[in-house]
């Protein structure tokens, strides 16, 4: 977990109203029919859900990342064409994000607001049988890709990795790209990725970017993707913005709290 003073939860918290509200008014432009044949307004509505679900886990806001993480499910099918844009499901993703700027507004009292209404009514968008994390056969160990270019750093984390499954290790942007390619041609797909931000030859952000990329060319949801963690020893909320804008799911500071890392696997039900 990541924690941040306070001017920076404000921030975080001004940057999700602003995002919130452009993401309103692009679903009024689809539900109005204004972005026939545009598809950047649904990707800059999913991009802005993702920001707020990857962002409110840092800052433990339970119920508002459970809801953003919910929409990003619905706007990830839409995206893909599994999820028809028709107004009715307009109408949910709209109440979703209207939920969300409520809660936004009072922070404090968000993890015991009650969102149960909302999220049934996106659980109807996804489908029951629709997963909203990653899926690996039952009993299969857990696949994790290591990307870190300084020695003792890597070492490190692919000790503390290797006691919770199979670990594989690259040591820049350009070899994990390589390395997640093909494992998804093989069908053994990573489960977990954690990814240093600055690297030679190809930084952390944008082998993150070319690793969605991979998922959506083989019709992956970014919800039932890899997990990725992105680490660095720059302690600049701007970067972690940048960080979750290339679709991360979080963020974690060097030198990495092992206890904290266990904690985030845990949250994404990798290990018990």
């Amino acid at each position: 977990m990541i924690y941040f003073d306070g001017e920076a939860a404000r921030d975080f918290l001004d940057e999700c109203r602003d995002r919130l509200l452009s993401a309103e008014a692009d679903l009024l432009s689809i539900e109005q029919g204004c972005t026939q044949g545009d598809e950047e307004p649904l990707d800059r509505i999913f991009q802005a859900m993702h920001w707020v679900h990857a962002g409110a886990g840092a800052f433990d806001l339970l119920k508002i990342g459970q809801l953003a993480h919910h929409t990003e499910a619905a706007l990830s099918m839409m995206r893909s064409n599994k999820l028809p844009s028709t107004p009715e499901e307009i109408h949910v993703l709209l109440g979703a994000t209207d939920r969300l700027r409520d809660l936004i507004q009072n922070p404090g009292a968000s993890n015991q607001a009650d969102i149960k209404e909302i999220t049934a009514a996106l659980a109807g968008l996804i489908g029951i049988g629709h997963s909203t994390g990653p899926t690996r056969p039952e009993g299969r160990q857990v696949r994790m890709l290591l990307v870190e270019d300084d020695f003792s750093s890597r070492l490190v984390l692919q000790t503390f990795l290797s006691q919770h499954g199979e670990c594989h290790v690259a040591v820049n942007g350009r070899e994990a790209v390589d390395a997640f390619r093909s494992a998804l041609e093989h069908g053994q797909r990573y489960d977990l990725i954690c990814v240093d931000i600055m690297m030679p030859e190809l930084d952390g952000r944008q082998a993150v970017k070319q690793i969605r990329a991979l998922e959506e060319k083989f019709g992956i949801l970014s919800t039932s993707g890899a997990k990725i963690i992105m680490t660095t020893a720059v302690n600049d909320v701007k970067e972690v913005g940048r960080c979750f804008h290339e679709l991360c799911d979080s963020y974690l500071l060097k030198p990495i709290d092992l206890a904290t890392l266990l904690g985030q696997m845990k949250s994404y039900q990798l290990v018990q």
